[in-house]
């Protein structure tokens, strides 16, 4: 059955919007790219009713899509703008992919989970988004079109993988949620140097876990 976006959507969506702007948690441009993604495409129909609250809820695979809360958080720490190339690690649903190619950036995501790349990627599509999707592991990056500007992490990881902080342009900046399984602090790490950085800590986090090794 299609998926529709209609004025109820789009009022529920406004008021998720406002109880963002009212945690001051981002910019304008970020809250009217969440303002046009319509985040009830990206989960199954049961939760369609719940779509436009703060919260996380399951997808396929065991994994989750993050609360908006923390999709715009993430978006603001980026410091990215439209036309900045950007890697993402952990497409997962595709709603923080929507979110970023709303603001205009050009998004490079990687999904190791077989199942959710092969739902996500003709939903972007359909939706007219154009990211460059890739099905693999996340720890190992994507040399092959480094540096980005930005990097973001959209699932827990134990440390920060050597070959992201590698794949970082100099002033480019990488945000990574470290620790251990669904508990974890929310860094940043920006690169001053070929092989200098300085971190940030921004407070708790909670995502599913980065598996490493071959992808499934």
């Amino acid at each position: 059955m299609k998926r529709e976006d209609n004025y109820r959507h789009k009022g529920l969506r406004k008021q998720l919007v406002q109880e963002l702007r009212d945690l001051d948690l981002c910019n304008e441009k970020i809250l009217a790219a969440i303002d046009k993604v319509p985040r009830h495409f990206f989960l199954d129909s049961t939760f369609e009713q719940f779509a436009y609250t703060n919260k996380a809820f399951p997808i396929a695979s065991g994994q989750t899509i993050s609360q908006p809360q923390t999709v715009a958080l993430q978006t603001q720490l980026l410091l990215c703008k439209s036309g900045d190339k950007v890697l993402e690690i952990g497409t997962g649903s595709g709603y923080q992919c929507a979110v970023l190619c709303e603001l205009g950036i050009k998004v490079h995501s990687i999904e190791r989970q077989k199942e959710l790349f092969n739902l996500t990627a003709p939903l972007l599509k359909k939706m007219g988004y154009n990211p460059a999707l890739y099905y693999g592991d996340g720890y190992k990056g994507k040399e092959v079109y480094a540096p980005f500007k930005g990097i973001i992490v959209t699932c827990g990881a134990p440390k920060v993988p050597e070959a992201l902080l590698k794949q970082l342009e100099v002033g480019g900046r990488l945000v990574i949620p470290i620790g251990a399984s669904n508990s974890q602090r929310m860094l940043t790490y920006d690169k001053i140097g070929e092989n200098e950085f300085t971190m940030k800590d921004h407070g708790d986090a909670a995502f599913v876990p980065m598996l490493e090794e071959k992808a499934r």
